[in-house]
């Protein structure tokens, strides 16, 4: 079994910072694509950032020059750092990795249990 626990969620500013990182545990062989995800109320879940294990990254055009995704694959972690945040970018934000885990044929796909980020105007 694997799980992905994220955290670094919290009240910042328009215009501030926040850090967010997310944490894969459990028999895992491989991560390969890890990404970021976040969902508001009433609205569909949307991308943010994935990013390959070679550290290829996609951005969603919202956040595009405000946010940077990055991985530790020894860790098994992925990180977001959000700058300049507005308050469009209040949401619940997930971690999402594509995982091979111990003794299993092929990947499974992972999401952490969301952590809250609330940007205050």
């Amino acid at each position: 079994q694997v799980q992905l626990v994220e955290s670094g969620g919290g009240l910042v500013q328009a215009g501030g910072s926040l850090s967010l990182s997310c944490a894969a545990s459990g028999s895992i062989f491989r991560v390969n694509v890890m990404g970021w995800y976040r969902q508001v109320p009433g609205k569909q879940r949307e991308l943010v950032a994935t990013i390959t294990r070679g550290s290829t990254t996609n951005y969603a055009d919202s956040v595009k020059g405000r946010f940077t995704i990055s991985r530790d694959n020894a860790k098994n972690m992925v990180y977001l750092q959000m700058n300049s945040v507005k308050a469009e970018d209040t949401a619940v934000y997930y971690c999402n990795a594509d995982i091979a885990t111990v003794g299993a044929y092929g990947y499974l796909e992972v999401w952490g249990q969301g952590t809250l980020v609330t940007v205050s105007s």
